[in-house]
């Protein structure tokens, strides 16, 4: 059975809200900048990490600022646990520093000028406009979404970005932020990436790829 196509999706969106009542944003923030920063550090790493290391890293730095003239390797060893810590400091003081310069301090409301900045893709600036601005210009596509989609027959994409596109045409633009939170948390608890649980999965019945990892 395909889901590629609006009526299946509402039906899968039903489903999952019935388990995933609680789906939502897992990073930390309290402003647009902490909730910037967070996500450029999500890549590759867990919220629950991020979550560890902001605690510490939003009370040092609090400001763009703060970052934008931080000493790199200080700013690195305070992200050090996050993983690809290096690269992550340099787009976080690039990204700042170009706030400072062009943005008067502050993150931009539009995804035009979000992803000028560096370390910013599509799904940051969709994560950062969704949650800090209540604005809903894409879908965010992260690992989990992708898996799930591809898994739901939503897409066959490889590209974050195509996969996006292909998800735009599907899911009805009001359910674009929710569709998001969702998948990401039944691929969390449920539609893992090695061992998904068919068994107990409330899309066993239309999903297509369901049963098929034993």
């Amino acid at each position: 059975m395909r889901l590629d196509n609006p009526n299946m999706a509402l039906t899968v969106i039903e489903l999952l809200e019935k388990i995933h009542l609680d789906a939502k944003i897992a990073l930390h923030f309290t402003n647009p900048l902490e909730l910037l920063i967070a996500t450029i550090l999500s890549a590759q790493c867990t919220d629950e990490r991020v979550n560890i290391v902001t605690k510490t890293l939003f009370k040092k730095y609090r400001s763009a600022e703060d970052y934008a003239w931080a000493d790199l390797k200080e700013l690195e060893q305070d992200i050090r646990s996050t993983g690809f810590y290096r690269n992550k400091a340099k787009n976080i003081k690039d990204c700042c520093q170009l706030l400072v310069a062009k943005f008067n301090s502050q993150v931009p409301q539009t995804m035009d000028e979000l992803l000028e900045l560096p370390g910013v893709a599509r799904k940051t600036a969709n994560v950062v406009l969704q949650n800090a601005f209540n604005i809903v210009k894409g879908i965010i596509v992260d690992t989990h979404v992708q898996r799930v989609s591809q898994r739901l027959g939503m897409t066959t994409e490889r590209d974050a970005r195509k996969v996006e596109k292909d998800l735009m045409n599907v899911i009805p633009k009001r359910y674009w932020k929710r569709f998001a939170d969702l998948l990401i948390f039944h691929g969390r608890r449920i539609c893992s990436a090695k061992k998904p649980k068919c068994h107990i999965c409330v899309l066993n019945k239309i999903c297509p790829s369901a049963f098929t990892f034993d």
